[in-house]
């Protein structure tokens, strides 16, 4: 049976949850995988929290729902653990990524009683110092990639610069900044 990877990502408006989803879904159908990246609608608005959700798979998806037991969750911003029940239906032998700039085992504990697996990321810090602007959501994308292992990181690296180059051919400046701030998350990446 062909094992489909289910991620569910938690952000606020304008902060690119929705678009990580996107481009995530989209390097993973360059690699020939079957794909869904899609977004929670209710009255967002900028800063109001969001949800977004990836279904990556070998075989056609047949499907069509929200995500509610996900194998990972991102967290794009680290505040949603006081409001929203991140872990929510994540899978005991899941993981949860966070942006934050806590250790694994300090953020474990706000996390209500889930016994799976923490990672973070300085998501912050990496956009300002590669992209010159807190854009979260490239950090947090390069981070789930090295901790899911759903496509090999090379792989993952040159389909994310030949998307940024079709979705940036007009401001071809700011792709050199993307390409550092994954490269830098998937190595600055933590877990426990």
């Amino acid at each position: 049976m062909d094992k489909t990877v289910e991620i569910r990502w938690h952000g606020r408006g304008g902060q690119g949850a929705k678009t990580a989803s996107l481009l995530l879904a989209e390097a993973a159908f360059n690699t020939g995988k079957y794909i869904q990246g899609f977004p929670e609608y209710g009255p967002e608005r900028m800063g109001a929290p969001i949800t977004a959700y990836n279904r990556i798979a070998d075989s056609k998806i047949r499907i069509h729902s929200n995500i509610y037991e996900p194998d990972y969750v991102v967290v794009v911003d680290e505040s949603l653990i006081k409001d929203v029940d991140v872990a929510a239906g994540l899978k005991k032998d899941g993981a949860i990524l966070i942006n934050t700039q806590k250790e694994p085992a300090e953020i474990k504990k706000q996390l209500k009683g889930f016994e799976g697996r923490v990672y973070t990321v300085d998501a912050q810090t990496i956009s300002i110092e590669t992209i010159g602007r807190y854009f979260p959501n490239t950090p947090m994308l390069g981070a789930i990639v090295m901790v899911s292992g759903i496509m090999e990181k090379e792989v993952f690296i040159s389909s994310m610069e030949e998307s940024f180059k079709h979705k940036f051919a007009s401001k071809p400046e700011v792709i050199d900044g993307n390409m550092k701030a994954i490269k830098k998350a998937l190595q600055e990446v933590k877990g426990i």
